[in-house]
């Protein structure tokens, strides 16, 4: 006759009182922030503190230091630590944040104002600034059209500089050169790349003002963006992968071209983006370049040509109800337009990307 013996189960064992941290409520994050609002109030009330931001500063110095002082008298300093630190984080994102919020808020009401079909449709040409009516469609064309050709120019030209900085220069002399002036245009303000366009092709080569000499000035500001985006992109590419299509006897073009390119294509496409977005908007430079126009000119080639920067200059300039609310409402195709080329490069690095 056989006996089986069970084992009794294992008792949890005990943790030190020494080493279990004792740990705030899950209320003490909202409580904190109840409390530091209410004081905030307080102060704005009976002290010199006022204003909103004011009081929204005050309010996240009390909550930042009551939540830390709390967490180290019951959790210890590195969950105080912890706590410090993502209350730094999300206040980071909520002043980065409101404003962009605030900026596209206020654009998209008052751009509503005189924005619809008439608008995109129809051009300044014997309109009076002071009358509503007219649109923005003959600047929506030079805009198009100038960073169409400045793109064209610009992208390639700062592909094709990054390339040889990081696959070919290697720290060489003329890549080191190279670098140092990339440097140096990327702090160069836009209105000394419409003088230099203004003085070197159209004062000294005779060149008139056109859309072309504009697109020159933008693509002289879009190359050290796309030098710089392209060239970070291509330095997370492994080197493990070139060197695995070296060992297969992969020429270094081929290399590049179907292994390096494609695999950073994602960040090569959101460096011309970037680029594109830079250089929209620029107002300085194609005021020297392209002067002001009220009439539709489809050839970027001969005569003056509008932009939509331009366009709400003019409007802001002139001062009346009727053009500030086009001014308004040209900022906020610029910022459909811009968003509009930023999805249909999305949806192009998205079909191409390595599978």
């Amino acid at each position: 006759m056989t006996t089986e013996l069970t084992e009794a189960p294992a008792l949890p064992t005990p943790v030190p009182q020494g080493l279990a941290g004792g740990t705030l409520p899950r209320w003490a994050p909202l409580g904190c922030l109840a409390a530091a609002l209410i004081v905030a109030f307080g102060l704005a009330a009976v002290t010199p503190v006022s204003g909103t931001a004011g009081t929204l500063l005050v309010a996240a110095v009390l909550y930042a230091g009551v939540q830390s002082v709390w967490s180290f008298s019951v959790e210890g300093r590195r969950h105080a630590k912890d706590r410090l630190a993502t209350t730094l984080i999300y206040s980071s994102f909520f002043l980065a944040f409101v404003p962009l919020v605030a900026v596209l808020t206020t654009v998209v009401v008052k751009g509503l104002t005189a924005f619809n079909a008439v608008f995109l449709t129809h051009s300044m040409r014997n309109i009076d600034l002071a009358k509503p009516g007219g649109g923005v469609y003959h600047a929506l064309i030079g805009t198009i059209e100038q960073v169409g050709i400045a793109a064209v120019l610009g992208i390639p030209t700062g592909i094709l500089v990054a390339i040889y900085l990081v696959e070919y220069g290697a720290r060489g002399k003329l890549a080191r050169a190279i670098s140092f002036f990339v440097d140096v245009m990327t702090g160069v303000p836009s209105i000394v790349a419409g003088l230099f366009v203004y003085t070197g092709f159209v004062l000294t080569l005779g060149f008139e003002r056109s859309g072309v000499a504009g697109s020159l000035a933008l693509a002289i500001l879009m190359i050290p963006v796309v030098v710089r985006s392209t060239e970070e992109m291509l330095k997370l590419v492994p080197v493990e992968l070139r060197e695995s299509a070296y060992a297969l006897g992969v020429p270094k073009y081929r290399t590049i071209t179907r292994i390096v390119i494609p695999t950073a294509l994602g960040g090569i496409i959101t460096g011309a983006l970037l680029a594109v977005a830079r250089v929209a908007g620029e107002t300085a430079p194609l005021l020297l370049t392209t002067f002001l126009s009220q009439s539709i000119n489809t050839n970027p080639f001969t005569g003056p040509q509008a932009s939509v920067p331009t366009f709400i200059w003019d409007q802001i300039a002139s001062g009346t109800n009727a053009s500030i609310d086009r001014a308004w409402a040209g900022a906020m195709t610029l910022i459909l337009l811009v968003m509009l080329l930023n999805i249909a490069a999305r949806l192009v690095a998205r079909f191409t990307r390595v599978k």
